[in-house]
């Protein structure tokens, strides 16, 4: 009980008074979505992507991490396709369930948990936290491959509801995200550190602000939604995203022979309600954005308790000690 009153106050409470924060905006004033999500895609996910990449030094394990991730994103893919099939659903609808599935918030509420987690009196030796820097590394891969396939990927299934297959491309290739790891891989080789010029401290000014920039955009967006509390669609998707999408984890933690700390990190990191960054991308594409931003909603309300559930199952399967 206690985990669960300190995760719900110190992680989800923080977040939707941010989106309640929005929401009020939204009603009082007339706010341009479109201007809000273009803020989000050119300014702030580019510089928060670049900061972290930049900032992040990958190992083998680390590295393995990352392909377990990227073999998770299609089979999530496939898995919530059937799903969308088998409801019926459109074509629009079915790339919407996709993206509400594949991915995470892992970055407003995954690093947090994290730190949480691997700082609490559970994983405390002799005054110290020896799991933590491993286990924020490993936070930090997966953050960085949801933003960077879900800048993506995720824009190409949702433009794909709408547009042809080289439209979708097209729109990928307008968006500044897709450039950030080559110019990263580019800096890294010649040596030139970024860090040490003049631009760096704006780049991590706008990697600060991403979460809140994201939280309120989600708050205005949900001010001008319809809300049908009775759309079984919504319930699904939520439900999917954080219990079916732990379980597959598990059985890839299986598959990959992950243990410890780095298991526990994977599975926490896919138990966290979906991404809110898919609700700007519903509305950057104009698929079913309503559908999308309520499914981000109701997903993070559950995730209260579904997280801590699986929190519980973390030590309980794969024990550090």
């Amino acid at each position: 009980m206690e985990n669960f009153l300190y995760i719900l106050g110190h992680n989800i409470v923080p977040i939707f008074v941010l989106v309640l924060s929005g929401y009020a905006l939204g009603k009082k004033f007339s706010i341009d979505m479109p201007t809000m999500s273009k803020l989000n895609f050119y300014l702030f996910v580019p510089a928060f992507m670049f900061v972290y990449l930049f900032t992040t030094e990958v190992n083998r394990e680390l590295f393995m991490i990352g392909v377990c991730c990227l073999v998770m994103f299609f089979a999530q893919d496939i898995f919530a396709g059937l799903i969308g099939k088998m409801r019926g659903m459109d074509k629009g609808k079915i790339c919407a369930f996709k993206n509400t599935f594949m991915y995470t918030n892992c970055g407003n509420i995954g690093i947090p948990l994290t730190t949480l987690v691997f700082t609490s009196s559970y994983y405390v030796v002799d005054g110290k936290t020896p799991f933590l820097d491993i286990a924020i590394a490993a936070q930090i891969i997966i953050m960085i491959l949801q933003n960077i396939v879900s800048n993506t990927l995720g824009f190409y299934t949702a433009g794909r509801a709408k547009f042809n297959r080289s439209d979708s491309l097209k729109k990928i290739f307008s968006m500044p995200t897709i450039y950030v790891i080559p110019l990263v891989i580019l800096f890294k080789v010649i040596g030139f550190r970024v860090d040490e010029t003049i631009i760096w401290p704006a780049l991590v000014y706008l990697k600060d602000g991403l979460v809140a920039i994201a939280l309120l955009t989600l708050g205005i967006q949900l001010s001008t939604s319809t809300f049908d509390f009775s759309n079984f669609d919504v319930y699904l998707a939520s439900l999917t995203r954080l219990i079916i999408g732990p379980l597959m984890t598990m059985v890839f933690i299986f598959l990959f022979g992950f243990t410890g700390v780095l298991a526990q990190v994977l599975l926490i990191s896919y138990a966290v309600p979906t991404a809110v960054n898919m609700a700007l991308v519903a509305v950057e594409c104009d698929n079913e954005p309503d559908f999308t931003t309520q499914v981000v909603t109701i997903s993070t309300l559950l995730s209260a308790v579904t997280m801590t559930f699986f929190i519980y199952m973390a030590r309980v399967l794969y024990p550090i000690f």
